[in-house]
Formats: structure tokens, sequence, C-alpha cells
């Protein structure tokens, strides 16, 4: 079996003026908003369907206990 893999540009811009810190605060943000190191580390770690399967299955368990923990059902 091929598998594809996904080709994405990012195209991030940032204007610095005089504040360096504050440029690349703003750059990590937009990093974070757009994805970008999620998909590369997506891209560079294969995971079989099965573990894509039991990674969902088990965020999906852990949001529940938290939210209802939240409504102090437990």
């Amino acid at each position: 079996m091929v598998k594809a893999q996904m080709k994405r540009k990012f195209n991030i811009e940032i204007q610095v003026h005089n504040n360096v810190e504050r440029a690349l605060k703003q750059l990590k943000k937009k990093n974070e908003r757009e994805g970008v190191v999620r998909d590369m580390k997506r891209l560079v770690y294969f995971e079989s369907p099965t573990q894509k399967k039991r990674k969902r299955l088990m965020r999906a368990i852990k949001q529940n206990y938290i939210r209802m923990a939240s409504q102090k059902l437990i």
C-alpha cells in the first residue's frame, strides 16, 4: 500500500520593528493557531490506523471524565 503524504506550505509573515521578543511571541502564536508543529509531527511519525483509533478513544474517555468531574457527577 502506498501512502500519500500531505504537503503543505506555511506562509507566516511577521513584521519586526524594534521588539524582537514580541515578534517571536507573535510567530509562536501564529504557528500554534495554524497547527504547524502538529502537522509536522504527524508527517514525521507514522501512526497506524489502530493507534490513531486508540488515541481518539483515549482522548474521548479523558474528556468525558473531565466533563463529569466538572459537573460533580463523580
